[in-house]
């Protein structure tokens, strides 16, 4: 079909799985609204993405065949199929924030439930859309995705203590993740999958890390058990601009780090590594720079997200 509807509504879905998404929705609900949640939010995304990631690399299915499939996104193409990447993390972020909000926060069931179900069905939807899986592939990540759920939801709440209270947890956390991007890559060919496993990696050390640092230093308290339930704040003026300023401020943070890390780990790696550095392109698709280059930046990026950035706040009185 030629709908300009059905195309921005499947564009849209598509994105709930992309970079630019995580980096509005993850900060918000962080600093706008609730730390704990987000932080066991991030625990299971890496988890889900990490072994959809490595699942693609095993199983090697290539995408579908374009004719017959129209293909109206290219940029993940070089990566495998199967399972939905983007099915997986559609399902996954919802249901896991329904299952973790509800009852912490107060708002009906049903309401939860049918965000949850259309966020859901957006994205999955949106991947046969695009041409980019078949419906094979979405089912499969579907399903995937409930299977780690079950399995992780029952020890997030572990995770998540041993990263804010155990004394060397930030040591256990950079080696576990750099063990696990270093053993999980036997690429033939260079495809996108390995630097974005290195940086789903990177984020989660970088926010595990900041949110021990946090705890350190007790900046970003969680409510205490007696207040919840907690409620949604009338939305006022004032609120609403805080936290619009909050967002704004933050993610120029973060892209700044993003672009001052990548200036520094690029040119390093390929001095340790003896790479020559003419062509950052051809550098940046070699294993010995694209690991080192994503794990640092966007841990950077992951420890600024929960502990940086929320000092800046403090700072500025905008906590």
């Amino acid at each position: 079909t030629r709908s300009r509807f059905l195309y921005y509504l499947f564009s849209l879905g598509t994105e709930l799985g992309n970079e630019l998404f995580y980096i509005l929705f993850f900060p918000f609900c962080i600093w706008n609204l609730d730390a704990w949640l987000g932080r066991r939010l991030i625990i299971i995304w890496v988890w889900v993405m990490y072994l959809g990631q490595c699942t693609k690399d095993v199983i090697r299915w290539p995408r579908p065949a374009s004719p017959p499939v129209v293909k109206l996104e290219v940029f993940y193409n070089s990566e495998y199929s199967m399972p939905s990447t983007h099915a997986m993390s559609g399902t996954a972020i919802p249901l896991a924030l329904l299952l973790l909000s509800y009852g912490r926060w107060q708002y009906p069931f049903m309401f939860g439930l049918i965000l949850a179900l259309c966020w859901c069905s957006l994205v999955c939807c949106s991947r046969i859309y695009m041409g980019m899986h078949s419906i094979l592939d979405v089912i499969a990540g579907f399903l995937y995705a409930i299977l780690i759920l079950v399995v992780f939801h029952p020890v997030v709440d572990l995770i998540d203590n041993f990263n804010l209270t155990y004394k060397y947890a930030p040591l256990i956390i950079i080696s576990l993740h750099l063990a696990l991007g270093i053993f999980s890559f036997t690429l033939d060919t260079w495809s996108t999958s390995r630097g974005d496993t290195a940086q789903i990696l990177g984020c989660g050390a970088g926010v595990a890390c900041g949110s021990h640092v946090n705890h350190l230093v007790g900046l970003q308290l969680d409510p205490p058990p007696h207040t919840l339930p907690l409620s949604l704040s009338s939305l006022t003026v004032t609120v609403f601009g805080k936290a619009i300023l909050r967002l704004l401020i933050g993610v120029i943070v973060l892209l700044l780090t993003k672009v001052a890390m990548k200036k520094a780990t690029i040119p390093l790696a390929c001095k340790i590594f003896r790479i020559p550095h003419g062509d950052v392109r051809r550098a940046r698709q070699r294993m010995e720079v694209e690991l080192p280059y994503r794990y640092i930046t966007y841990g950077m990026v992951g420890f600024s997200l929960m502990f940086i950035v929320p000092c800046l706040f403090h700072f500025i009185g905008l906590s």
